[in-house]
């Protein structure tokens, strides 16, 4: 937005240093407008925020003074880790859902035909195969959907690697005694 014709003085671009560094976790934001949009900005944050550690702020200062080409490399590595792991997810059974513009990616569980919801299966995963997922449930109020589990792409392609041999291992021998 705020590289469109008479946007800049108009437009507050709010980020995240988790989202644009996958560092998932580290919950510091910046914003970048006008100054005169900017002004309020920190007036309003003073009382919506205790503290932000200086060496997180430094750390993100740092990573936004990268080059274009930082950011675009980045965007091409994580698309090859989820195609990476979405693609071993598939080989095991899982039915994979396609996804854009995040580190987590969305498995059903259906497909496999195991006995109980996202949450148990989470759970039983992370004990008996040492992958831990985050059950989709667990993002809704009332009513949600029990059958999907979400995991996180941003990591070394062996660690990616290890986690679909694991689900594998566990899920062959889920389906041996039962």
């Amino acid at each position: 937005m705020l590289s469109l014709p008479g946007m800049r003085e108009r437009t507050v671009a709010i980020g995240s240093a988790g989202k644009s560094f996958s560092l998932t976790g580290w919950k510091v934001g910046y914003a970048t407008a006008a100054p005169a949009l900017l002004d309020p900005i920190p007036k309003a944050h003073q009382f919506t925020t205790f503290t932000t550690p200086p060496n997180l702020q430094k750390a993100v200062a740092y990573g936004l003074a990268k080059e274009r080409t930082y950011f675009e490399r980045l965007v091409t590595e994580l698309q090859a880790k989820r195609d990476r792991l979405a693609k071993s997810c598939a080989a095991i059974g899982f039915g994979v859902i396609p996804c854009e513009g995040t580190y987590f990616l969305t498995l059903d569980v259906t497909p496999l035909g195991l006995d109980g919801d996202d949450v148990a299966l989470a759970s039983r995963m992370t004990v008996e195969a040492g992958v831990t997922a985050v059950p989709v449930s667990a993002f809704y109020g009332a009513d949600p959907p029990r059958n999907y589990l979400r995991l996180c792409f941003a990591k070394r392609d062996d660690v990616l690697d290890a986690a679909a041999d694991r689900m594998d291992r566990w899920l062959a021998s889920t389906r041996r005694a039962a």
